[in-house]
């Protein structure tokens, strides 16, 4: 159904380990995906994995601050020149789209594709197509940050295989005719029409993706009926008391307390403050969410990929480019 993944998981500043925030959502749809915040050279990470900006649908921005957005300049112009031609959606602040036209106007750069930009602030429902809702939930940080929910649906249609051997229908060409949507007249002058003897199975699964937040309280809304929440964990519980009100972000204590307490069945942490790119940092930020939680945890690295199937499973997958 999804298949996400991270292509920074750095907080704030780029280490040699983690560079900063950005995420690709594929869905069961097809080749289009999707981008959840765009940090500082996020081009250069796509040059190693298995997806095309070309492909690229819209780019879903959660909040003004550069390690979330910094990436966009860099990415629109290789795009264009590459040769992109189609609509992208920016679905942003408005500050957003007041920076990047200022970028493009005074470094000269003329894309070949328009740029469809989104207030997301301009309604709850952000994005709609044939299968696929994008919602925006406000939160809590010191500039104004939203999170993300996608909401798909697949409808999948098989053959009823039982309903045609109880026609005296047995197995052969006439089946696959029915299966291709055409309706077929039989040598004995029945007509069978293919609508009756399809079975449509749907599936429905939904992600949300936190922005900046120090409450994670505030997406229990979005997180209903949802299989899978990815937010942020900058600090420890102890950090974060000693840090104080300024920075405004989550500990790692209390997502995984949100996510124990909303029934959430897949949690992945991500966006980790520096102190914490070493393998005893990263122990110490699971081992804590471990106390909390009690469902199925992943820490995110660069270029981790995760599978989430229709059945709410979530697992980790291969996202590189080979190479």
């Amino acid at each position: 159904m999804f298949k996400l993944t991270f292509l920074g998981t750095s907080s704030g500043v780029p280490t040699r380990y983690r560079n900063v925030t950005a995420l690709a959502v594929q869905t069961a749809l097809g080749r289009d995906w999707w981008m959840v915040d765009c940090g500082e050279a996020t081009q250069h990470r796509l040059q190693r994995i298995a997806l095309s900006v070309h492909d690229l649908a819209g780019i879903c921005i959660t909040h003004v601050h550069g390690d979330h957005s910094y990436g966009l300049p860099g990415l629109l112009a290789s795009a264009s020149m590459t040769g992109r031609k189609r609509p992208l959606t920016i679905i942003a602040p408005p500050a957003i789209r007041a920076w990047l036209d200022a970028t493009l106007l005074h470094t000269e750069l003329f894309l070949t594709y328009p740029l469809i930009h989104v207030d997301v602030n301009s309604a709850q429902v952000v994005h709609s197509e044939a299968g696929l809702t994008i919602t925006r939930h406000p939160l809590s940080h010191r500039a104004a940050s939203v999170g993300f929910r996608f909401a798909l649906e697949t409808h999948k249609s098989t053959l009823d295989k039982a309903a045609l051997l109880a026609h005296g229908v047995p197995s052969g060409p006439v089946w696959g005719q029915l299966q291709a949507g055409h309706d077929v007249v039989l040598d004995d002058g029945r007509q069978l029409r293919s609508a009756d003897f399809r079975l449509t199975k749907t599936n429905q699964a939904a992600i949300v993706v936190g922005g900046d937040n120090d409450t994670p309280g505030l997406l229990e809304q979005a997180c209903q009926g949802a299989q899978l929440l990815v937010h942020e964990a900058t600090y420890t519980e102890a950090m974060l008391i000693k840090a104080g009100p300024g920075p405004t972000h989550s500990s790692v204590q209390r997502v995984a307390q949100f996510a124990e307490r909303c029934g959430m069945p897949n949690l992945i942490l991500t966006h980790f403050s520096a102190r914490y790119h070493h393998r005893d940092g990263m122990a110490e930020l699971e081992a804590e969410a471990r106390r909390h939680y009690a469902g199925s945890l992943y820490l995110a690295n660069d270029f981790d990929s995760y599978a989430l199937d229709a059945a709410g499973v979530l697992s980790q997958v291969d996202g590189r480019k080979p190479d």
